[in-house]
């Protein structure tokens, strides 16, 4: 059995698609059933596994799931980490945990996707000629 119906895989896209559309930052969703490590450690392996770390500005955001071990991290790159407020991430974790608590994965995954968008936009608005250099699709581990 998939870990998203199509509909829900869908929504996921089209809210990174939208995200993206106002910076040149990059998003990606890393997903898996379990997760046997700190699932940070288990994110940090992904974003260099799928390219996160080669964008151009280094402003690639992961956030990794483990949807059956109940688990995720968001991870930023060196170029977002320098001027995001120190507690961003953990604000975004926060946010997104209140939806996985009632049971909501997709609209917890929407709303870190829709926060790290609206730090990218401050600090990596779109500029003409980006480009998007990564996949907006679920990247199943």
């Amino acid at each position: 059995m998939p870990l998203f119906t199509d509909s829900e895989q869908e929504q996921i896209r089209e809210a990174i698609e939208a995200a993206e559309k106002n910076t040149s930052g990059e998003i990606r969703i890393s997903a898996e059933k379990h997760c046997k490590e700190s699932p940070l450690d288990r994110a940090a392996n992904y974003f260099h596994k799928i390219g996160m770390d080669k964008t151009a500005l280094r402003n690639g955001v992961l956030i990794y799931i483990a949807t059956e071990d109940h688990k995720f991290a968001i991870i930023g790159d060196a170029g977002i980490n320098k001027v995001v407020p120190e507690d961003f991430w953990d604000t975004t974790k926060d946010a997104m945990l209140n939806h996985f608590k009632s049971g909501d994965i997709v609209q917890a995954l929407i709303t870190g996707i829709n926060m790290a968008g609206e730090k990218l936009k401050q600090y990596f608005p779109y500029t003409d000629g980006d480009k998007n250099e990564l996949s907006d699709d679920i990247s199943y581990m």
